[in-house]
């Protein structure tokens, strides 16, 4: 299984609360719901552990991949198109990490 995580900040000028209510009402349910999609979480920084200095990402995207072959069909969808189109907007410069368990 592969899990991607990805790491970003919003854009600057971007409300976040029109973010966050993107996300709990399109992305989540729209990427968490592909048949390759295990699990989706969004999760806000809320700072970093014995450190008052401010986490270097404000939110990390976690997705539990079961068939990276079925993702890769999954998001070439027009419904994922635009959705990965409208995240596009909100966030700036993300990083996409894929990663496996050791």
């Amino acid at each position: 299984m592969t899990t991607i995580v990805v790491l970003f900040n919003l854009k600057p000028g971007v409300n976040e609360t029109d973010y966050q209510q993107w996300a709990r009402e399109t992305d989540l349910p729209t990427a968490g719901g592909l048949p390759s999609v295990d699990s989706f979480e969004i999760l806000q920084s809320q700072g970093l552990l014995m450190s008052e200095d401010k986490p270097p990402y404000d939110y990390i995207e976690i997705l539990k991949i079961n068939d990276m072959d079925q993702f890769g069909k999954d998001v070439s969808s027009e419904t994922m198109q635009k959705v990965a189109g409208e995240f596009q907007s909100f966030a700036d410069n993300p990083l996409f990490i894929m990663t496996s368990k050791l």
